[in-house]
């Protein structure tokens, strides 16, 4: 990984009075009071663009600057209880992003209907379906809290993964904080990157992309301030092998691919490179998982100065699967599907706080399928319970993301994670509600799902096509195994996976913001300079996110 400006832990100087609430240090009462009413409102808008631009924007660097306006303005705040507050009401987006990339399948396969008022009551159509996305939602937040709690001290403290976005809010939460050059450095970067993001989704006086071709070599790079940011982030050798991935799933195979006659068509090279890459991610997965039973084996090397007895990891873990086991039965799976799902979701998780540590990318959906087709390996499902399955995996790995991001930020800055661990439990729990009663109106009210409707939802149309299957299992196995080895031998095969998944202008933009930052930090002098660099990066990042959820919530409003 790219070198990181680590921001070692330090006593917060604004703190007011150490606060307690319900036994725990840092915690208030207005954190949780605030951290329900915003992550409805973050559940509601993220569930509209999931479904209406098949895109989420992480919201953490909104919700830090929402939570320190709310709390600069109540008065007699400090570091710590903004940072508690945004954790938990940043926690809805993740579960309005797994339901919808994953449920609204039920619909375009025709296991669900649109709403006829013709025929029956909204009520009528509404209720039955309620439950069950209830159940599902709810047993992946409550797998992802508890597995990343158990997960924290790793990927934080002993691997010290970069968490871009976590970072992000860490940095927008200092300069923010503490005024001066580097306030004014950040929300000048804030600033460039909304306006922007304006001329690009609002006014469209800016494309989506820029492409073209040298030679019979195509050309792309995705206008996105936030995807130079994340690449500034993860430093220059992640992004570099996220761009060979690119090079080789959109330039060699789709497109020299099919003009060689290797694929009958470009759909036959979008299948192999699916399954291609969903096996490399597998078999990283599987390195990945290898790698922590190892680590189980070493002696523990003592109590980290941001941990604190109180929360028993592994007990925790034990406890969320129990509950997750008996609300995935009670959603509609059977009891021996529902057991290798808490496998499978386990397995995800760990995969998902690792992939989201190196990129700041998530690919909750596809962590679905992963464990949907494991499941299907040792026995058959049929396709509604398919669809639970994988939305139940992406909530959770989606949720995971999040937290960890979360964790991160609180590490940078110091905060208790136990305080953490509350707001993002009630912001999660919240996001259930909010995103599955956003998800039903949505679909009652466009008539269904698809571009014709105008909710393109295409993330769910892939898992819809994946239902169905694989590809060719050889491919597959052998794309795993590779993934594995490449894995245990330092090569980070899962984001090469990713690369081969996404646009080659998305790469080609992470690319330039990791230059940029291998530039930056070759010719700066002092850690300071080093540091507006990342104060530069987190206000691209945040600019795009916040106004990105803007539009969408003025969008919502018919704006």
């Amino acid at each position: 990984m790219g070198r990181m400006q680590t921001i070692p832990p330090q006593p917060d100087q604004q703190t007011i009075t150490e606060r307690h609430f319900l036994g725990i240090p840092q915690l208030s009462l207005r954190s949780i009071v605030l951290t329900a009413l915003g992550a409805i409102l973050i559940a509601f808008s993220s569930t509209y663009v999931a479904m209406r631009m098949s895109a989420l924007p992480w919201p953490n660097v909104f919700v830090a600057v929402l939570s320190m306006a709310l709390l600069k303005l109540l008065g007699k705040s400090d570091l710590h209880e903004i940072n508690i507050t945004q954790t938990g009401m940043s926690s809805g987006a993740m579960v309005a992003g797994g339901i919808a990339f994953t449920i609204p399948g039920l619909w375009i396969s025709g296991i669900y209907t649109p709403f006829d008022p013709s025929q029956q009551t909204l009520r009528e159509w509404f209720m039955p379906k309620l439950w069950p996305l209830l159940l599902v939602a709810l047993a992946g937040v409550v797998l992802g809290t508890m597995l990343c709690w158990y997960l924290r001290k790793r990927s934080i403290e002993e691997q010290a993964l970069p968490y871009p976005i976590g970072t992000a809010a860490a940095e927008t939460l200092r300069a923010g904080d503490s005024g001066g050059h580097k306030a004014a450095i950040l929300f000048a970067s804030l600033g460039g990157s909304a306006l922007f993001t304006v001329l690009r989704d609002k006014l469209a006086l800016i494309p989506q992309t820029f492409a073209g071709k040298l030679g019979q070599l195509p050309l792309e790079l995705y206008a996105s301030p936030m995807a130079i940011g994340i690449g500034y982030i993860i430093g220059f050798p992640a992004a570099l092998y996220w761009l060979i991935g690119a090079v080789i799933g959109q330039i060699a195979l789709r497109q020299f691919g099919v003009q060689a006659g290797t694929f009958s068509s470009p759909d036959a090279a979008g299948a192999f490179i699916l399954t291609s890459a969903v096996g490399l991610m597998v078999g990283s997965g599987l390195g990945i998982l290898l790698q922590f039973l190892s680590t189980l084996r070493r002696p523990a090397r003592g109590q980290a100065a941001g941990s604190r007895p109180g929360l028993k990891p592994g007990f925790f873990a034990l406890i969320s699967s129990a509950a997750a086991f008996v609300l995935s039965i009670m959603a509609g799976l059977s009891p021996t599907i529902a057991a290798l799902l808490m496998l499978g979701v386990v397995f995800a998780t760990l995969m998902s706080s690792v992939i989201t540590g190196q990129t700041g990318i998530n690919p909750m959906e596809v962590f679905g399928i992963i464990v949907l087709l494991a499941i299907r390996l040792i026995l058959p499902v049929n396709d509604l319970q398919a669809f639970l399955v994988a939305a139940i995996v992406a909530v959770a790995c989606g949720y995971a993301g999040d937290a960890m991001n979360d964790y991160k930020t609180g590490a940078l800055l110091g905060t208790d994670p136990r305080a953490q661990f509350v707001t993002q439990m009630i912001g999660g729990l919240v996001g259930v509600a909010a995103c599955v009663v956003a998800l039903l109106l949505l679909i009652s009210q466009y008539g269904g799902v698809g571009g014709v409707t105008g909710l393109s939802a295409a993330q769910a149309h892939s898992v819809t096509a994946m239902v169905q299957g694989i590809g060719d299992p050889v491919i597959f196995a052998i794309a795993a195994l590779l993934g594995c080895i490449l894995y245990l031998n330092k090569v980070p095969a899962m984001i090469i996976g990713i690369g081969m998944l996404l646009s080659l202008g998305m790469a080609a933009a992470i690319f330039l913001g990791a230059t940029a930052a291998w530039l930056f930090k070759r010719y700066t002098k002092t850690s300071d300079d080093d540091s507006i660099g990342n104060i530069i990066a987190a206000g691209l990042l945040g600019g795009e996110g916040i106004t990105g959820t803007i539009l969408a919530f003025l969008m919502m409003l018919g704006r």
